[in-house]
Formats: structure tokens, C-alpha cells, sequence
């Protein structure tokens, strides 16, 4: 379990601007307040990083300069359609950077280096699938819904998705992995 919650940290940790812009955007309308508040939560966790004198990992640097660029497009453009179609560019900037193999070691405990770094390598190109699938999923919802349909499927589908395929991601590298240890174990003797 405690590694599970491991896991669930990071990846809460690298979403947490973007889901915070969002639930901020959607209590108080406010492009310019929501904006500004999610870049200054991306800001503050890169800085948090570099005050503890760790190196921000690849998909925090990213994460921070999507949403420094997405934020300052939506100030600048103030198009609500910019809004609507700026996640499906996220998602695949985000898909692409998820294509470099080793992106999730971060995320997992030494033991699955161990047992399962084969899955490690698979799931990252499955995450990479699923950021290309929310690309195109968003532009179909974006461009057919209105704003509020739009930020009530999103919020649900990108919160359920992520954490229905993390979910199998666990529950398949602990399983397989317990069973090559045992194995391992068995053939030592």
C-alpha cells in the first residue's frame, strides 16, 4: 500500500497545477485568477525542488512550461476556444515526452526495478497512448460542447482515466511481480 500512495504522490504532484487551474476556473470564472494561481503553484513545486537541493524531474519541467506557455497564451488571447482546445495540445506534448523510455522510473520503488522493469518500459508507452487519446477525445468534446459540458466531462475523464489506468499499471506490476519472485526464490532454492 505504501507504495501505491508513493506513486499516487507524484502523480498528483505533476497534475496538480493543471487541476487546480481548473477547479479555480470553474468557482470563480476567472480566467486571470485561475491563470495566475496555476502558474504560481508550478512555479512554487520547480522551486521547492531546487530549495531542497533536488533536480526537478523531466515531467516537472515540462509540466511547468506548458503551463507557463498555455497560461500566457489564455491571458493574452483571451479566447474561451484557446481554453477549450489547449489541453488536447497539452496532452500531446505531454505524449511525446512520455514516448522517452525510463520517464516513470521516478515513480517506482526499487522493487520493481528489480522484478518488473519490463512493465516499467510498456506502461510508459501505454501512458503515452492514453495522453494521445485524451488529445483527441478533448478536441471532439471541445469543439461539439459547451464550455461547462466541456469542464464537467474533462475534469471526470482526465481524473478517471488517469487513475483507472494507474490502478491496472499497480495491480499488473504487483501481481506479475510477485509472481517472478516467487520464481526467483524457487529457483534459488
Amino acid at each position: 500500500m505504501k507504495d501505491f500512495l508513493r506513486a499516487a504522490a507524484f502523480f498528483i504532484q505533476d497534475l496538480a497545477s493543471t487541476f487546480f487551474f481548473l477547479a479555480l476556473y470553474l468557482y470563480t470564472g476567472s480566467l486571470a485568477v485561475s491563470v495566475g494561481a496555476g502558474i504560481a503553484l508550478g512555479i512554487g513545486q520547480v522551486a521547492f525542488e531546487l530549495l531542497r537541493g533536488r533536480r526537478p524531474d523531466a515531467m516537472q519541467l515540462t509540466s511547468l512550461v506548458l503551463v507557463l506557455a498555455s497560461g500566457i497564451a489564455t491571458l493574452l488571447t483571451r479566447d474561451p476556444r484557446f481554453i477549450l482546445v489547449k489541453p488536447s495540445v497539452i496532452y500531446v506534448i505531454v505524449g511525446v515526452v512520455m514516448l522517452r523510455p525510463g520517464w516513470m522510473n521516478r515513480y517506482m520503488p526499487p522493487v520493481v526495478h528489480d522484478f518488473v522493469p519490463d512493465l516499467v518500459k510498456i506502461f510508459g508507452f501505454v501512458w503515452a497512448g492514453l495522453m494521445f487519446v485524451s488529445a483527441a477525445v478533448n478536441l471532439v468534446v471541445a469543439l461539439n460542447f459547451s464550455l461547462i459540458a466541456w469542464a464537467a466531462f474533462m475534469a471526470t475523464y482526465a481524473v478517471v482515466s488517469k487513475f483507472t489506468l494507474f490502478l491496472i499499471q499497480f495491480t499488473m506490476m504487483k501481481l506479475i511481480g510477485h509472481q517472478r519472485e516467487r520464481r526467483r526464490l524457487l529457483a534459488a532454492g
